[in-house]
């Protein structure tokens, strides 16, 4: 049953990551893809945060947030920015994400209550 409640947040995920994708554009800078890891990172910090039972970590935690951040899309980003030439624009890009997730992760766990 646990693998469903993945499949189902997996779904929702995915289509939102799609969205995002087509909703928040830039040629410039990947905003499309940053904007997905902070929003799942701030998630699944508040998640983790709360007594969630199991059933609503799996749909919420793996499902909707593994589907919805993508760890494959920022390093292919990173790298081809660096070899497009923008290797300060590949640097920032890289700081900005690990310090935003990392911090939205931090005020998903204060948000809930948490103090882990």
């Amino acid at each position: 049953m646990t693998v469903l409640f993945v499949a189902l947040g997996a779904a929702a995920g995915a289509a939102l990551r799609y969205l995002t994708g087509r909703w928040v554009t830039s040629a410039k800078f990947p905003w499309p893809t940053l904007t997905v890891n902070v929003a799942g990172s701030l998630l699944l910090g508040f998640l983790i945060g709360l007594p969630v039972a199991p059933w609503l970590a799996a749909l919420l935690g793996t499902g909707f947030c593994g589907a919805l951040t993508t760890y494959s899309t920022f390093s292919l980003e990173t790298l081809q920015l660096a070899r497009g030439g923008q290797r300060l624009r590949a640097g920032a890009y890289v700081i900005i994400s690990l310090v935003a997730g990392l911090a939205a992760a931090y005020l998903g766990i204060l948000i809930a209550g948490g103090h882990r």
